[in-house]
């Protein structure tokens, strides 16, 4: 069985390092997998770039730019959507490059950001294989928006989008959803997968997408490089408070709109305005920070910004007396999942994909949606419970039950033999 997986990149945000652990995963199964991206940032022998050489990375950036600058300066309402909404007019035809062509199976994951237009992943349907489109996000079944809000447009033509300065009837979310109705009449052998049981359920409210086959499988974690670690030495190594409660908070980029970093600072001042014994904590925040002033925080700050090796990653979480996370919009955050399988509680709102891996009260706490008292209640709740030991274990038996490579390898695999056998619509 020979699977090529297709996605923007090998690193540099959730989707990418999702899809090299799925590479990593089946490769350990035995399976013949490659990789095929846009932009090469590993040193992985089994990915394929068509970005190289110089001529190359000036497309790249051309189709990216092509993209993004219409939308940015002509169509989107404003700054906080800028990379909200993809049009992907335009992209790179990758349909006859010879891991596409040698494969048995296809398997597309995120491939915007100027890669793969429609009509790119149109010509990938049209070659007969058999597709596998796990989904990241909701754009495979939108006018174009990553994230719908509270729209539901979805559920019939799109248009009138949110998102845009001036919408209509017929705007490009409109447009958008008639071009992907036209490029999945050409798929015939596909199943859809999702990494959560929320966005599932929301595929299935589609009309683009819910007459398809839809499965929910997670992204596999590597619970060897993400297991738990010494925290003294970890605080030494940082130079974070040994005797104190430490709060983590990251995410690839912390001013994201969906990652709800509002709700954390009302939480916080919450916290600290609320509850008397929370005198010593720190906190500590990682990822790209542009310009949110961590001094609206009421505690001390440890701003460690990108981090990007997995070994730190985990040193990191396992630090850590609870990571934290306000998003409001979320399919299935690496982040969570990372913290857990270090053993570390994690404090959500209770929304998106986050109740699959969040259990309230067992390995975390899972507050009212959107409630900023609810939230500062349930970091309090695991900084001040007599059961840490108890949420530690049960943080780290969750990722081992449901998330590790093997488990979901497997699941993968279950799905590639049913399309290969055509036994699975």
């Amino acid at each position: 069985m020979k699977v090529t997986l297709i996605n923007t990149s090998d690193a540099g945000g959730g989707a990418p390092a999702a899809c090299m652990r799925l590479l990593k995963a089946l490769e350990l199964k035995q399976v013949d997998v490659h990789m095929q991206v846009q932009e090469k940032k590993t040193a992985e022998p089994r990915v394929n770039s068509t970005g190289n050489g110089f001529i190359s990375r000036l497309k790249i950036k051309f189709n990216f730019l092509y993209e993004r600058l219409p939308f940015i300066w002509f169509k989107a309402k404003d700054k906080s959507v800028r990379f909200a909404f993809s049009t992907a007019n335009t992209g790179t035809d990758i349909s006859d490059q010879p891991i596409i062509a040698n494969a048995d199976i296809l398997h597309l994951h995120w491939t915007n950001g100027g890669y793969l237009s429609i009509n790119n992943i149109k010509a990938l349907l049209e070659t007969g294989k058999p597709v596998v489109w796990t989904l990241h996000d909701m754009w495979a079944f939108t006018g174009g928006c990553h994230y719908a809000g509270d729209c539901d447009h979805f559920i019939n033509q799109c248009g009138n989008c949110w998102m845009l300065r001036d919408p209509g009837d017929d705007d490009i979310s409109h447009t958008g959803w008639l071009h992907k109705n036209d490029m999945l009449k050409a798929a015939k052998n596909i199943v859809f997968v999702t990494c959560s049981h929320w966005l599932a359920d929301v595929t299935r409210t589609s009309t683009l997408l819910k007459d398809f086959r839809i499965e929910a499988i997670p992204n596999p974690i590597d619970t060897e490089i993400f297991s738990p670690k010494n925290k003294v030495a970890g605080r030494a190594k940082w130079k974070i408070g040994i005797n104190s409660k430490i709060i983590l908070f990251g995410a690839a980029n912390i001013l994201d709109r969906r990652k709800g970093i509002t709700y954390l600072v009302e939480a916080l001042n919450e916290l600290k305005n609320n509850y008397q014994d929370v005198g010593d904590v720190e906190i500590v925040i990682f990822g790209k920070n542009k310009s949110f002033d961590v001094n609206q925080l009421p505690f001390k700050v440890h701003e460690l910004n990108i981090i990007s090796s997995q070994s730190d990653l985990a040193g990191l979480y396992s630090l850590a007396d609870v990571f934290v996370t306000p998003a409001i919009e979320d399919n299935l955050p690496n982040t969570v999942m990372e913290a857990l399988a270090c053993g570390t509680p994690v404090v959500a709102f209770n929304t998106g994909g986050i109740p699959d891996m969040v259990e309230h009260q067992q390995n975390g706490y899972l507050a009212e949606f959107k409630s900023v008292g609810d939230f500062a209640e349930g970091i309090h709740y695991i900084l001040n419970s007599d059961r840490q030991d108890e949420l530690a274990a049960n943080a780290r038996n969750k990722v081992l039950k449901t998330f590790t490579n093997e488990i979901v390898a497997a699941q993968y695999i279950a799905v590639y033999q049913s399309i290969l056998t055509n036994d699975g619509f």
